[in-house]
């Protein structure tokens, strides 16, 4: 009988209890009228005279023992149920809290706009993207210094092999190389979309953003032109007494090349973490395009000419509602995105 109860003793200290049905499942095993534990009390007759006593009190300690975690565990689940709160009526209307949409969501409509208002068509592309399209096709040649200035994430083919043609595109550029292929001049767009950059993630720098790219390809299409439609885009965009100025710089798809820098608007121009203290925040690059990229798509450059641009999305988020922390935008927190309702 002695080794019964210490083996009892054992599976009532092991059981573990986590929701109703185990704690009516423990109830049926040790401390119901039909438990084993009432079966050992049954068969105490049976123990002679002289151990009866001593078997007794070993008994009595296991019903205590079980009966002690059964009571606990009840209160336990009792007191979870007594936290919820019904509503008194089910059927009343509960209103529910509506959300906004997304400040990136909103710049990328409001880019949209201005450029549709121009003439400007909307194109899309894929974000797995092979090398001549994110690269080669775009005056990019293979081992050239400029592709430092994108590094990128490979494809793997499998158990750690990289596909080294396979990668996310660095850019919407690979949008406007699909466009030329099927469509013939003259061609007016912009290319929205999420790119990838290997790039450590900091207030200013992200491994995942979005961009919107331009393209305008005709006859006769001069830098003048490329210079208005930017212009008039900023003035658009962030009012008229916005600032605007353009810099030499080198893309390896365009030619002539520039950046379009504003007036930093969180400090009016007198310097922040987010220009670095200089004033200006950069917000476009554009140029004419490379005639080599036009001769790659089939495009005679001899006739044909024209002027493309990229700007990204969460850098003009972050001038419009003067956000000074480029994370912000991906960390999901409810209590940043309740600003733009």
């Amino acid at each position: 009988m002695n080794e019964q109860i210490k083996a009892l003793q054992a599976e009532i200290d092991a059981f573990v209890i986590s929701n109703e049905g185990e704690l009516e499942s423990f109830r049926n095993q040790f401390v119901g009228r039909k438990s084993r534990l009432a079966s050992l009390f049954d068969e105490l007759k049976n123990v002679p005279a002289e151990n009866r006593r001593e078997v007794g009190q070993a008994l009595n300690g296991l019903k205590n023992s079980a009966e002690t975690k059964f009571s606990e565990a009840q209160e336990a689940f009792a007191g979870n149920a007594a936290d919820f709160e019904v509503p008194s009526d089910l059927t009343l209307y509960n209103p529910i809290s509506q959300g906004s949409l997304h400040p990136l969501t909103k710049v990328r409509a409001r880019i949209l706009e201005i450029f549709n208002r121009m003439g400007f068509s909307v194109s899309d592309g894929p974000e797995i993207e092979t090398d001549f399209y994110n690269f080669t096709a775009l005056n990019f040649p293979a081992n050239h210094p400029a592709r430092e200035m994108q590094d990128t994430f490979f494809i793997e083919k499998g158990a750690g092999e990289i596909q080294d043609d396979v990668l996310l595109r660095t850019h919407t550029s690979n949008v406007q190389i699909r466009l030329m292929q099927h469509q013939k001049p003259p061609i007016r767009s912009v290319m929205p979309g999420r790119v990838y950059r290997n790039e450590a993630i900091s207030a200013r720098a992200h491994c995942l953003f979005h961009q919107v790219e331009g393209l305008y390809v005709d006859e006769q299409v001069s830098f003048k032109d490329l210079k208005d439609t930017l212009y008039h885009f900023a003035k658009e965009m962030f009012g008229k007494d916005t600032k605007v100025r353009f810099r030499p710089s080198y893309f390896p798809f365009t030619e002539p090349s520039a950046e379009m820098d504003i007036t930093c608007l969180l400090c009016k121009g007198d310097g922040c973490n987010v220009c670095k203290g200089a004033g200006w925040v950069e917000i476009a690059g554009a140029g004419m395009v490379d005639p080599n990229v036009l001769e790659n798509v089939g495009i005679d450059s001899k006739k044909y000419n024209g002027f493309a641009f990229g700007m990204g999305i969460e850098r003009i988020t972050m001038l419009k509602y003067q956000i000074k922390d480029l994370r912000l935008f991906t960390e999901n927190d409810v209590r940043f995105l309740k600003q733009f309702n």
